[in-house]
């Protein structure tokens, strides 16, 4: 936990526990707010996170000590309930819906419009929030100044939850289970009163699993363009300060801002999970909300805070580390860049061939290949939030199911930081296939940490808007991209490009089995590898970690997780398995929030599991549990979505029991076939 600041005086600050903020259309949006006591006499800038996660309780630890740390700084800190979610009136009907566009735009005016505000709003959050903020500012409301996004994309279809390099990530599956429960829960009665129930009832009439409804669009089609900023980066003129790290799903869209945008803006890449960096694991974590405050008195106060004078682009250039599940830090430095792209990035490009990474082209070689089903057991969560387990650990044995070029020993140490990209010319026995990339760093013992990897759907070879299918008699060139990273592999050690034709559970499989060939000779792998910077000896560090204090749960039961894989050597099927107490949600099975007498808890498990040699075997699992209890009052949920596919078919499967302490169990039950178009 990020240590309070030690200069903080919670009675310079006012706390307000509930306001309502009307939109456009006369439904109600639920805020909490703090500010400087002043605020009401010397009005002053304020800040705005709008999310779906809930203020009241479920996020109320993680609120707290950032929203009072900015109001403590001098800035009205407002955190909002989206439409249909906490507190909030309406529904919440899908992410990033126009109409949560058109809902902020109205927030920021009522904001910008009261008198503890002097007129100039930023909007911040990371994720969802991240998200937002950046569809936001694409709007240009007048008041908003500057941004901060963190862990977010700009692009909804290539690098978001659903889907990488056109394959269907079952993150689709997992987020999507986990907001629709969400999306089940009820207001609380003590904020919004005896319309609680019809409130609820409402949301229950209403709801309609995720999954589904993002399966319904395999392509990057107009559904994934409309809040992909990345359709016109002209449109955001605001400043923009993008944030993210290595351990991070998100990570790759902060280069695509820097080179797109044409506003002010910054970057920032640390080790990071998906969270945000005073909080950062694997550490190093930063004083982030220090940070923070200079951008928003640079932009909001107009002070000379330097910071626009630094590096646009700032990322922590990782070390060598044995590979593991998890690093509670990761050894490195900080570098910096003056723009992004930057001319002292030189691409060092290696032809696979024979086992080899040699530095000029070789004479043509045929090289099939063809994985088992389930290579990528040991690839860790497609984004990490920094628990236990989720890393991807010693790639050896998914090396051994795939086929392998390594590099001579490096003979110095080498930076390598941005986008790799294999470009090769290769044939399917199969109209449907996926080519997936990995880059390693293998040190002289033979371990292998995987640094970078990247996918293709082949089926998108021309682009992810339309689905080509492959004529097995053809061959064809792909250029597949792998993630951005940054990272310093050490004399002595090796490259490894590792290539396969799956890479589960993180990817739904193929229909059938495949066999690749591949054109080795001139097939190409281009590594940007970075010169010094003058800028890396002026950089100015980052001052430790602070936050204000906050809200903690009181455990009512010890928060336990599990990870686990199950082989059955009779049906040679593989099992992947989490359990966990708090989940993505955080805090522990059962806790407890003294402040507003309530307790609650949440508990996930999740199943993968597939059969060697037979890709339809494919299936997923997720079980939830969530309750919310106040003396009489008590509501509880357990929810269980599945997926199974079939050689034309997705079959998707959820069962939501609902029960509270004055009514029956309520059952809702969705079925829904989805045809396999592309994936």
């Amino acid at each position: 936990m990020t240590p309070p600041s030690p200069a903080f005086d919670p009675e310079a600050i006012e706390e307000i526990e509930h306001v309502w903020i009307p939109a456009r259309d006369g439904k109600r949006l639920a805020a909490r707010i703090w500010m400087p006591r002043e605020a009401a006499e010397n009005p002053v800038p304020a800040i705005l996170e709008y999310i779906p996660y809930r203020k009241r309780d479920f996020m109320r630890e993680r609120d707290e000590p950032m929203h009072r740390y900015f109001a403590h700084a001098g800035y009205a800190s407002i955190r909002v309930d989206l439409r249909g979610s906490g507190d909030s009136e309406g529904l919440l009907t899908d992410e990033y819906h126009p109409l949560e566009q058109d809902d902020a735009v109205d927030i920021i005016s009522w904001i910008s419009a009261q008198t503890w505000c002097d007129g100039a709003v930023g909007m911040t959050g990371i994720s969802w929030g991240g998200f937002n903020a950046l569809q936001v500012a694409a709007r240009r409301p007048p008041a908003l100044k500057a941004i901060i996004s963190l862990c977010a994309s700009d692009d909804r279809y290539s690098d978001d939850a659903h889907y990488k390099g056109g394959c269907l990530l079952n993150e689709n599956m997992q987020w999507g289970s986990i907001l629709t429960l969400y999306n089940a829960l009820p207001p609380d009665p003590d904020i919004v009163g005896d319309c609680w129930r019809a409130m609820w009832e409402e949301r229950l009439e209403a709801l309609r699993p995720f999954p589904p409804l993002w399966m319904r669009h395999q392509s990057r089609d107009d559904y994934w363009r409309q809040g992909s900023i990345c359709e016109d980066y002209g449109a955001i003129e605001c400043a923009v300060y993008a944030i993210g790290g290595w351990a991070d799903g998100y990570t790759n869209a902060i280069p695509r801002l820097m080179e797109g945008l044409n506003c002010p803006r910054k970057a920032l890449i640390g080790p990071w999970a998906h969270m945000y960096p005073h909080l950062g694991v694997p550490g190093p974590a930063i004083g982030y909300l220090q940070e923070a405050v200079r951008w928003w008195d640079h932009w909001l106060k107009g002070k000379v805070t330097g910071i626009m004078d630094e590096p646009m682009f700032r990322a922590w250039l990782q070390d060598h580390v044995s590979p593991a599940s998890q690093h509670a830090t990761r050894p490195g430095r900080w570098v910096a860049e003056r723009s992004w792209p930057n001319a002292g990035i030189d691409t060092r490009t290696f032809f696979p061939w024979k086992g080899s990474l040699p530095a000029s082209p070789k004479n043509l070689r045929i090289e099939k290949l063809s994985s088992p089903e389930t290579l990528g057991l040991r690839g860790g969560e497609w984004c990490g939030f920094g628990a236990d387990g989720e890393a991807a650990r010693d790639q050896r044995p998914d090396d051994g199911g795939s086929l392998n070029f390594d590099s001579d020993p490096f003979e110095t140490d080498t930076d390598i930081l941005g986008i790799p990209r294999l470009d090769i010319r290769l044939k399917s026995d199969r109209p449907h296939a996926v080519l997936v990339a990995r880059l390693c760093d293998v040190a002289p013992d033979g371990s292998s940490l995987r640094i970078s990897y990247g996918m293709l759907n082949l089926v998108f070879r021309e682009g992810f808007s339309t689905a080509v299918p492959i004529n097995p008699e053809e061959w064809f060139d792909v250029s597949l991209t792998l993630d951005m990273l940054g990272h310093r592999l050490a004399r002595g050690h090796r490259l490894r490009l590792s290539l396969s034709t799956g890479y589960w559970p993180m990817v739904w499989p193929s229909p059938e089995q495949v066999s690749l060939q591949l054109a080795m000779g001139d097939a190409t792998l281009s590594v940007p590898v970075r010169k010094g910077s003058a800028c890396d000896e002026a950089l100015n560090k980052f001052p430790p970690p602070l936050a204000a204090p906050g809200t903690t749960y009181l455990q009512l039961k010890p928060k336990a997780s599990r990870r686990k894989i199950e082989v059955d050597l009779t049906t040679n099927e593989t099992t992947y398995i989490y359990e966990g107490d708090g989940g993505e949600f955080g805090g522990a099975e059962v806790a407890r929030l003294d402040e507003i007498d309530l307790n609650l808890g949440y508990w996930i498990r999740k199943v993968y599991s597939i059969k060697e040699g037979d890709p339809l075997s494919a299936r997923v699992s997720f079980h939830q549990r969530l309750s919310l209890e106040r003396g009489d009052w008590k509501v509880s949920f357990d929810l269980e979505t599945r997926l199974a596919a079939d050689a034309e078919s997705f079959h998707f499967h959820a069962v939501l029991k609902v029960e509270d302490a004055c009514a029956e169990e309520v059952t809702r039950e969705w079925t829904a076939r989805l045809n396999r178009d592309s994936v």
